[in-house]
């Protein structure tokens, strides 16, 4: 456990949110709910993670499917990509459903006279908003919270005078449902999901919300008031306070959800029992008793990691809004860097808990019956950066649901590999849901393969179980659940290879995810063949096999012939511009500045470019980056972030850091030059994104520490913005624990804490010295980015729980 952070972060507010991206998130985990901090309307807008539109897959929506496959890659060889595209349709299965939104609490207070002195805050060191102002003289506070341990969402509301709270509170919600009060301090919703919810992007159209009487998820809500003192009474339009000092709300729910696999409407769980069980279980406790357990679980995580960067004084004495906007501007302010990091790293813990359902493309939160790209789990990048910092940040057991979330694509992907494909093992595309949907989406033929059709989702997400391993060491999890699940996704992946007339394995058909290219006839088309980021991610997933299977002292017959396959797969190639090509041949961008950079994974979040050991292709990357261009939506901006810290340029990683912390009020969708942030530091796409605010964290984690090579790399990409600081509790491959200590932009100090005894390999700008270990020191020239740079690579065998002082040499 580190120290806890000496800096105090909040974000703060002078006036009440108008919107809801300027709303405060908090939650458990399960539960979620923006807080509006208005003064006489308050709004709490509440979800729970599992309550989604629709039930189970059809695993067999398109039995025809296969036999295009071969026309298919003939028009492939013959380069006809008009028919390769028309073809492709033909292959698509069903939609993914939505996430949907729970309901509403409102709050109308009753106050004389005119307000002063307003202000509300997220407090992301304890997790908790609050919202006070004063009115008529009497001073009026709001303090709320989701604990995990007690699995409720609490609201207190005060009056520092007697008997001078006066307020009404409903519930109401966009799903079908029905109210009811009970014991005179209690009401209750018990509601129903729709069927089925078409994507938004369909736009206006009919039946795009369907109900039926025996489907749906059902869900219930409960809220229970406790009074000091004052009148409480209760009836069909909600609670009633009157005359009262101080009031808790404890906000329970539930769903029926009962499993990807199960419906559940027929065979769903008890909501009802289980959101009364944890009302009864909360109720029966004060209000500080939940409030101090909650503290206790939440800084368990939230304070393994610091961030400290050197502040001028008073630098936290600026509102949000004001800090924001100054910085558009081109206002130093490291106190917002500092806070963007934690919050970061707040809102995961928030919104991903172990045992729970993964974060989807906005976390926990959603207002919307069919929220933008049905705020489902997009495989193509999305869901992945919303866990790229979860090990790197000090937070891998919020991990673990996406990991499990994995687990069940990979069950219903093996049907589709069958179904779609006729294939062994498993695949999925680019869309996913609560229910593990892995085919093409497309509504049987009506989605442009451009997105649709993409079918590397299997190799990408299995990273993450390789990354689990790398970062714990856990060789029962890699043994038993990891491996099995990555060995299925190499299964289809060799069925699917196939040899070019270079004897080059390829992928066919293949596309790079929602960009297009100018195929000969200037046409813009997206189905060819080989694409880098099909190559770059077989590479991984094979890789990453190969030392399991070393690690595990398993499967020696299948990782030689994986070995065998990594040597003939299509190799990377650099085109004309000194870039690294997109598609298999030198082929013109259709939209050169396009948000997606998905021929760049094998550099981030890959491994298998580095400018430290493949120089040239490095460089290549490079071009590719500058060709991009440094704008993009917000979740492309943090993706820059990573891959120019890769490439060791800090301070054109800052750069996107910076951009990505543009304020703007854009809720319109937008895909190209609108990213960055809302005023309560959620990532604006635009829409809202959360996938760019946990990108952004791990760009910001990859400018202080990497570890994707066989060693630790201590301030690889450190700006020159931040020039004097430190860093505690970041997590190394290998299970290593890392605090790094800097001034004027050189290392002072670090820390290594050995969680698993591994021989442990740090590169350093300079020369240091290991206390207590017998350590060498190597120095090696480097060619980076054009010039010759030196470093000093460090080994040492350590001993599992060591800390180990790491110091400058004189």
């Amino acid at each position: 456990m580190q120290e806890k952070p000496s800096t105090s972060l909040k974000l703060w507010y002078e006036e009440p949110a108008q919107e809801w991206v300027e709303a405060m998130p908090i939650g458990n985990g399960r539960l979620g709910a923006m807080v509006f901090g208005r003064t006489s309307d308050e709004l709490i807008q509440l979800n729970e993670e599992s309550l989604w539109t629709g039930g189970p897959v059809e695993l067999n929506p398109n039995p025809d499917a296969p036999k295009y496959l071969p026309p298919l890659r003939q028009a492939l060889f013959d380069e006809d990509y008009a028919k390769a595209n028309d073809l492709s349709k033909k292959m698509q299965g069903k939609y993914t459903q939505s996430y949907a939104p729970m309901g509403d609490i409102h709050i109308q207070q009753q106050y004389e006279g005119e307000v002063s002195e307003y202000y509300r805050d997220l407090d992301i060191n304890s997790s908790i908003a609050t919202t006070s102002f004063k009115a008529n003289g009497v001073k009026y506070t709001r303090e709320v919270f989701a604990s995990a341990p007690d699995q409720v969402i609490v609201v207190r509301l005060k009056a520092d005078k007697k008997g001078m709270l006066n307020f009404d509170s409903q519930f109401s919600s966009l799903l079908k449902h029905r109210l009811e009060d009970k014991d005179n301090n209690t009401i209750i919703l018990n509601g129903r999901a729709p069927a089925h919810a078409e994507p938004n992007y369909l736009g206006n159209i009919n039946e795009a919300i369907v109900y039926k009487d025996d489907e749906g998820m059902r869900f219930q809500m409960i809220c229970k008031a406790k009074t000091s003192d004052g009148d409480l009474t209760t009836d069909q339009e909600g609670l009633h306070i009157r005359n009262a000092t101080e009031v808790c709300l404890y906000i329970s729910a539930a769903s029926s959800f009962n499993g990807f696999d199960k419906c559940p409407f027929k065979e769903g769980k008890d909501e009802q029992q289980i959101a009364s069980n944890f009302l009864d279980k909360a109720y029966a406790k004060t209000y500080q008793q939940i409030l101090k357990t909650h503290q206790i679980d939440y800084k368990n995580l939230f304070d393994r990691v610091s961030f400290e960067l050197q502040l001028d004084e008073n630098a936290e004495n600026i509102n949000t809004t004001q800090r924001l906007e100054d910085y558009l501007r081109g206002g130093d302010d490291k106190y917002l860097e500092m806070l963007y990091f934690q919050y970061n790293r707040y809102l995961l813990i928030s919104c991903s808990r172990s045992g729970g359902i993964a974060a989807n493309l906005q976390g926990i939160w959603n207002k919307e019956m069919r929220p933008p790209w049905s705020a489902n789990y997009t495989t193509n990048i999305n869901a992945q950066m919303n866990y790229w910092p979860a090990e790197i940040t000090n937070l891998s057991e919020l991990h673990e649901p996406f990991l499990k979330q994995i687990q069940n694509m990979a069950i219903n992907g093996k049907e589709t590999a069958k179904n779609f494909y006729g294939m062994e093992g498993w695949c999925l595309h680019h869309n996913s849901d609560i229910w593990a949907q892995t085919n093409p989406v497309g509504n049987l033929g009506q989605g442009d393969p451009v997105w649709a059709n993409w079918m590397m989702g299997a190799p990408w997400v299995s990273q993450h179980l390789f990354e689990h391993y790398a970062f714990t060491g856990d060789i029962e999890y890699l043994s038993k659940e990891a491996y099995p699940v990555m060995k299925g996704a190499a299964e289809f992946v060799l069925n699917w290879l196939v040899e070019d007339k270079d004897g080059y394995l390829i992928t066919a058909p293949s596309t790079s995810p929602e960009n297009t290219f100018i195929d000969p006839q200037g046409k813009n088309r997206s189905v060819s063949v080989a694409m880098t980021c099909d190559m770059v991610l077989i590479h991984d997933l094979f890789t990453n096999l190969i030392e399991s299977s070393i690690a595990l002292d398993t499967d020696k017959d299948f990782r030689a012939l994986l070995q065998e396959k990594l040597t003939k797969l299509y190799p990377l190639q650099i085109g004309a511009k000194g870039n690294l090509l997109e598609w298999h041949k030198d082929f013109e961008d259709s939209y050169p500045h396009h948000r997606h950079i998905s021929h760049l994974i094998g550099l981030h979040p890959g491994r298998q470019i580095s400018p430290l050991k493949t120089p040239k292709l490095a460089e290549a990357t490079r071009r590719s980056l500058e060709l991009r261009g440094d704008e993009g939506t917000g979740w492309a901006l943090a993706w820059k972030i990573n891959t120019w810290a890769r490439l060791l340029e800090g301070d054109h990683a800052y750069l996107l850091l910076r951009n990505l912390l543009r304020v703007t009020g854009n809720r319109s969708t937008e895909y190209n030059n609108s990213g960055g942030s809302y005023r309560n530091l959620f990532c604006a796409h635009p829409p809202f994104q959360i996938d760019g605010n946990f990108g952004g964290l791990a760009g910001m984690t990859e400018m202080l520490l990497q570890s994707q090579l066989p060693e630790i790399h201590l301030l690889p990409a450190l700006p020159q913005a931040w020039a004097n600081g430190e860093v505690r509790g970041l997590c190394a491959r290998n299970g290593f624990e890392v605090d790094i200590k800097w001034k004027d932009q050189k290392l002072v100090k670090a820390n290594i804490l050995s969680k698993l005894g591994r021989t442990c390999i740090l590169r350093t700008d300079l020369p240091i010295n290991v206390k207590d270990a017998a350590f060498k020191t190597e120095k090696v020239e480097s060619l980076v980015n054009n010039k010759n740079k030196t470093y000093f690579i460090t080994s040492f065998d350590s001993e599992k729980g060591k800390h180990y002082q790491i110091s400058m040499k004189q």
